[in-house]
Formats: C-alpha cells, sequence, structure tokens
C-alpha cells in the first residue's frame, strides 16, 4: 500500500511539474514572437552587444547599398591603443540579421577589444537597396576598408578584416579585386569550394542536383517581387538537423525551462528574423557558388571584365573550420587552394599565405559564437595577428600549446593562455581530408550545365506569366505565410488566445514546484524524448543517404552526360584555374629583383637571411609566437628611429625568404657580405635569442646555427 502511495505522490508532482514548466515554456515561446514581431519593426534591428557610432552609411555612396560601417565604443574601463592594427568584423547575410560576430561579450568582437585593437563592424539592413548587386557590396567593403586604414594610418599594418561564413567569401572577393587595401583575412566558416566533400555526409552540397539547378531560385525571386526571402535559407540549414529543429532544441528548452529561458531568447533574438536580398543577388551567389563553383576557378568577372582571382590576394588567410560543421566542411574551406594550385611551389612562388587550423567537434554556428572559440582560436589569431603577417608563403596549420602544460619552454613569451605555433604543411595534407574523384566532378558539372538549360527554359516560357502575376502585396504575404515566420507569429502578441500567458506564468513561477532529478516519470520523459531523437536521427540518415544515391545515379548517367556536352571533354573535367602570364611575369620580375640582391643589404637583411636559413630545417619549419615576442623585445631596445615598421619587417622577410629559395648554399656564402658594417656580436646574440625562444635547438637546426655563427664570426 505504502508503495502505491509513494508512486502516486510521484505521478502526482510530476505531473504538477509537467503542468508549471508546459505554462512557462509557453510563455517563452510567446516571449520569443513578440520580441521579434518588435524587431521586425526597427528600421535596424541587430544583436550586437555592444556600444557603436555609424562611420559610412553604405546608401549614401555612388554605388549604394544596405551595408554600414560601424566602429565599436569599447566598454568602459577598457583601453584601445590606437597605434594597434584595427580589425573589421563582417558578418554573413546568409537569411540572418546582423550583430553574432558581437552578441556577446566573448565574441569576435569583445577578443579583439580585450586585446587592445580598434574594431569596427559591417552590418546590414533587412532589405537590400534597389538594384544592389554582390559586386556593389564588394566595391562598398573596400570603401569602408580604405576608410579605416586612412582612420589608422599609423598604426602597425592593414586593416584585418573577419568574415564569418558567407561573409567569408564575399571580403575574399573584395580583397582579389582590391589586394592593395586588406591586411589578413580570417575566414571563420566560410565555404569556398562548394562541391568539395566526401561520400556519406555533407549533403547541402547535392541540393542543387536535387532541383534540376538555380530555375527554382529564379522562382522564388520572382514571386517575391524581385526580392528573395532569407526565410528559405534559413529553413535549408534548419532541414538539416530535423532531430534538433524539430524535438531537441524546444524539448531542451521545456526539460530545462528555469534556466535555459535567457540563452535561449538571446539566440533566438538573431535566428528569428530572416532579412531580404535581391533577387539578382541571390541568383549570382547560387548561379556561380553554390552549383557553378566558379568562385575557386576564376571563371567570374566583374562588370569592368576583371577576372575575380583568388590568387591575387597578397594578404595571409586564415582559415577556421571543423569537422563538426555540417554546413561548412573542411573540404569546402579548404579545397580552393587545391582549385588553385598544382603544388605547393607554386603556392609559394605566387607568395599565398594560408594558416588554418581544424576544430574537432564545434558546430558551423559555434564557430563564430561559442565563448570557448572566442576564448581560444579567435584570441589567439587576434593576438598573433602581426606575426601571420609576416609569414613566408606557403601552408601553415595553427597549434595550440596549453601554458600551463609540462614541458613548455618560455610561457611568459606569450600573451595569451596558449603558445601558438604555426606549423608547416603541404598540400597533399588538404588532399588527406578526401574529396571528389573525377566521376563525382563530372557529375557536379552535369547539375551546372544542367541547371543552365533549365534556367534558360525558366526564363524564356514562366518568368513572364509569374511576374505578370505577382506585385509587392503578393510578395509580402507569401512572406508573412512562410512556415519559419508563421510559427513565431502563432506564439506571439498577434495571437489573442495567448493573451494571458504572461499573467500565468507569473503565478506559476511564484508556486514553482521542480520535480526530483530520481523521479520515474521525469525518468520515462527523458527516454521518450531519446526515442523519439533516436527515430528522427534514424530518418535524416536515411533521407541523407537517399539523396546522396540519387545524385550520384542521377547525374552519373552517361546519356545525361551527354546530352549536357559533358563527355566529349570527360578529360577535362575539373577545371583548374588558367595561367596568369601578367602575375607569372610579375612574379618572375621579384625573383629576378631579388637574385640582384643576393649579397646586398645590412645587418637586418643578415639576420633575417639567418633565422630563415635556420628555420627551414626539417625539426623547425614553423613560426612560434614566443620567437616572434623575442624579435619585438629586441626591437624595442632599439632608438626609435632605428626600429623597422612591419610593413618594412614584412618586405624584408618576404624577400631573404625569396632569396634563400632561388639558391639556399650563396645566399649563405654571401651572407658575411652583409655584415660588414654590422655589430656582429649583437646581431648573433640577436639571432640567438630567437631560435632558442621556444626551446634548444637540436639536429639539424642545431647544426644551422653553427654554420650561422662561423660565418657571422667570420
Amino acid at each position: 500500500m505504502a508503495e502505491h502511495t509513494n508512486l502516486a505522490t510521484q505521478a502526482l508532482e510530476y505531473w504538477t511539474d509537467a503542468w508549471q514548466r508546459s505554462i512557462l515554456f509557453m510563455d517563452v515561446l510567446y516571449r520569443r514572437g513578440t520580441e521579434r514581431n518588435a524587431r521586425e519593426r526597427e528600421t535596424a534591428p541587430h544583436v550586437l552587444n555592444f556600444e557603436f557610432e555609424t562611420v559610412i552609411d553604405g546608401r549614401t555612396l555612388p554605388r549604394p547599398v544596405n551595408y554600414s560601417l560601424m566602429r565599436i565604443i569599447p566598454p568602459p574601463g577598457m583601453e584601445i591603443d590606437e597605434s594597434k592594427r584595427p580589425f573589421i568584423v563582417v558578418d554573413p547575410r546568409a537569411g540572418h540579421g546582423p550583430g553574432i560576430g558581437g552578441m556577446k561579450q566573448d565574441s569576435e568582437i569583445g577578443v579583439v577589444l580585450k586585446a587592445g585593437n580598434p574594431c569596427y563592424f559591417i552590418g546590414f539592413l533587412p532589405a537590400p537597396v534597389p538594384g544592389q548587386t554582390i559586386e556593389d557590396v564588394c566595391h562598398a567593403e573596400a570603401q569602408f576598408i580604405e576608410q579605416v586604414a586612412y582612420l589608422h594610418s599609423e598604426a602597425e599594418g592593414k586593416p584585418a578584416l573577419i568574415g564569418n561564413c558567407q561573409a567569408g567569401w564575399q571580403i575574399m572577393m573584395t580583397a582579389a579585386l582590391h589586394p592593395e587595401l586588406t591586411g589578413p583575412l580570417v575566414l571563420a566558416g566560410a565555404p569556398l569550394s562548394y562541391w568539395a566533400g566526401v561520400r556519406g555526409k555533407n549533403p547541402l552540397r547535392y541540393l542543387g542536383g536535387l532541383t534540376g539547378g538555380t530555375w527554382m531560385t529564379s522562382l522564388a525571386g520572382d514571386l517575391g517581387n524581385g526580392k528573395f526571402d532569407g526565410a528559405h535559407l534559413v529553413s535549408n540549414f534548419e532541414n538539416m538537423n530535423p532531430s534538433n529543429t524539430y524535438w531537441k532544441k524546444g524539448y531542451h528548452v521545456y526539460a530545462n525551462v528555469d534556466t535555459e529561458e535567457k540563452r535561449f531568447l538571446e539566440f533566438e533574438r538573431w535566428w528569428g528574423n530572416p532579412v531580404l536580398l535581391n533577387a539578382e543577388e541571390i541568383q549570382f551567389i547560387t548561379d556561380n557558388l553554390f552549383v557553378g563553383n566558379r568562385l575557386s576557378n576564376g571563371t567570374i568577372h566583374d562588370s569592368d571584365g576583371r577576372r575575380i582571382d583568388l590568387r591575387n590576394i597578397r594578404s595571409p588567410v586564415v582559415v577556421f573550420c571543423s569537422w563538426g560543421d555540417d554546413i561548412t566542411p573542411p573540404q569546402q574551406a579548404l579545397g580552393w587552394l587545391l582549385d588553385l594550385y598544382e603544388n605547393d611551389a607554386a603556392m609559394v612562388a605566387g607568395g599565398q599565405t594560408v594558416v588554418y587550423t581544424l576544430h574537432e567537434s564545434i558546430g558551423h554556428l559555434g564557430i563564430f559564437v561559442s565563448a570557448s572559440v572566442a576564448n581560444k582560436e579567435h584570441d589567439e589569431f587576434t593576438r598573433t595577428m602581426d606575426l601571420i603577417d609576416v609569414l613566408p608563403p606557403g601552408l601553415y596549420e595553427a597549434v595550440f600549446i596549453d601554458k600551463g602544460g609540462e614541458g613548455v619552454h618560455s610561457p611568459e613569451l606569450a600573451e595569451g593562455n596558449y603558445v601558438v605555433r604555426f606549423e608547416r604543411r603541404d598540400l597533399n595534407e588538404l588532399r588527406a581530408l578526401g574529396g571528389n574523384d573525377d566521376e563525382d566532378e563530372r557529375r557536379f558539372a552535369t547539375v551546372a550545365r544542367l541547371s543552365e538549360i533549365n534556367q534558360g527554359l525558366y526564363r524564356t516560357f514562366v518568368s513572364p506569366f509569374v511576374r505578370a502575376v505577382t506585385n509587392e502585396q503578393t510578395a509580402e504575404w507569401m512572406r508573412r505565410l512562410h512556415p519559419y515566420r508563421m510559427r513565431y507569429e502563432l506564439f506571439s502578441d498577434m495571437n489573442p488566445f495567448l493573451n494571458g500567458i504572461g499573467a500565468m506564468a507569473e503565478q506559476v513561477r511564484a508556486q514553482r514546484k521542480p520535480v526530483s532529478p530520481d523521479n520515474p516519470f521525469l525518468k520515462m520523459q527523458e527516454a521518450a524524448s531519446q526515442q523519439i531523437v533516436a527515430a528522427l536521427d534514424r530518418y535524416q540518415v536515411l533521407r541523407d543517404q537517399g539523396v546522396e544515391q540519387f545524385f550520384l545515379s542521377t547525374y552519373g548517367q552517361p546519356l545525361l552526360q551527354t546530352l549536357v556536352g559533358l563527355r566529349a571533354d570527360s578529360a577535362n573535367i575539373r577545371r583548374r584555374i588558367g595561367r596568369d602570364i601578367a602575375r607569372e611575369s610579375v612574379v618572375a620580375a621579384r625573383r629576378t629583383e631579388a637574385a640582384k640582391r643576393l649579397a646586398s643589404g645590412g645587418e637586418r637583411e643578415a639576420v633575417m637571411r639567418a633565422i630563415l636559413y635556420i628555420a627551414r630545417s626539417p625539426e623547425l619549419r614553423a613560426a612560434d609566437e614566443r620567437a616572434f615576442a623575442t624579435l619585438r623585445e629586441l626591437r624595442m631596445r632599439l632608438p626609435a628611429k632605428e626600429r623597422m615598421s612591419l610593413s618594412r619587417f614584412k618586405e624584408v622577410v618576404q624577400e631573404q625568404n625569396m632569396i634563400l629559395q632561388l639558391d639556399e648554399e650563396r645566399a649563405m656564402a654571401a651572407l658575411p657580405k652583409l655584415l660588414a658594417d654590422a655589430d656582429r656580436r649583437r646581431a648573433l646574440e640577436g639571432v640567438r635569442q630567437i631560435m632558442t625562444a621556444s626551446g634548444k635547438l637540436e639536429g639539424e637546426a642545431a647544426r644551422r646555427l653553427a654554420r650561422v655563427e662561423e660565418l657571422f664570426n667570420a
């Protein structure tokens, strides 16, 4: 009898708690929808957690856009060093509104300010300027960067740009068109090689094949009366993970409504307000990037006929990607390098420097939202940006070593919580990540060709009719009736049946009685939730397998490939970027000039040549922030008039690295000639301090140091 009484008591406790949680959860949804409605009425809604002032309103430019440049005002008590390199954070316009790069203190903007660097932000309005194009946005970004450089003309280094997701490929296009303006570029979860991926994963890349190309994008633009609703993009993201979208996300709040309310509402402030794009903008994106994959093979041209060639970018590119990112997997974030360069020698000869880091598990949004990522990767990249800027050309992987670990030499030389090393890698490391074979490349090329055919058919026979029956009123109603928006409006102040939910929630909070964690009915609830998640996950696996099989079998048919004109040139399916004779001529001239200066220079050139020579040993092949910190310390000991600027230092590094590449033995034999009027003892001691900052040299590195000592003492 006692057991039955106890079970009845536990059941009553559970149902009381479940009823209270239901009311509180409904109140959370009601507040989410009501806040979203209020933001829709704002002129410039955003989720920035920092004060700012507008520097340039893009609507006032000769080619107006809905983007603006804002200067972030640091919080009280936070000191900014105006002599430091400025940073510009660019948020993605991929369906959502602006501000995610600074929606909390531990964010990309937060770590820049904490490091003492001036910080700017490029945001946008919910609706585009009529006629605005992607090229117009790139030109506006170039003017923004130029203005920041002008405001910080005395700073060490050009402005560094952080581009999140869609903003990453957009700043790459800007940098390719205006390479003289930008400093280092940080790409956070940014796709650049859209066809790349591995079988069994990355189903989003097959989406264009399911619909026969981009004609449905044109249809959506026509139905939107010339505007594309970002809710379509957000829905595509959500459909990738049905268990999270349709159950886990809401259930987690329901089950933990006493503690999760604030976090949930903060995120929904950003997630719940999709923005609009001009139909021409989204068409450019889908035709040239998502389906055409034309950015990394250099087949996009601007309105002046200039090819957008990513090899033109002179600044280092930092690629931050993750194995847990199902929207921009590592292959899509890094595969563009394999499209641009046949081998490492071509990359080095082209003067391109790329640093990448692969997170083990963080998801797409976590790359630029997670506080742990902000306080580690983004913080360390910010602090070491000057070192990244002067790295010799080549491919590097960023390695983070905990300063508190055993055996870490001179941890005090690293400013943050980690010691950062940039270790040399080669393109084979990227090939090992996995990718398409020739047959897969042919399938994606078939989709691109079929897309052009379907697009032509749609534009000729369907689009005129759709445009004739569409106006702004019908477009607005379609946007309002989109399921993504409806779920917010149903649980908001627009629903009169929920007007009393707030008062009920207040009463529940006053009488709240959470159930005990060991309540058997609560455990049954958790078990049921896990079963629902497992079922949705099984559905996702089967769906993704079906999508992949449909794509592979449909677009792998020889008949279809022949009909779109591919089988005849099957030997050249993978279109690599073509040679650029003008660029090659510039590189050749630079190498010739460097060869002439093999025996020219002074103490600075000699020291840098010695450092690079030792660093080329197999044991090192890395740049360490401790060595750079030592170099900076030695620089500060010099009189102000003798200190070399960062830009001049970068020029010396590039020149001496090229000299060593041309003929290492001749370059080292000529080293004593550079030391004719130098303080050899001081110079040699500087080389020793810099090269041993991260620990004692061994093996080939030690032998190279010994040779340098002999040459300095010759």
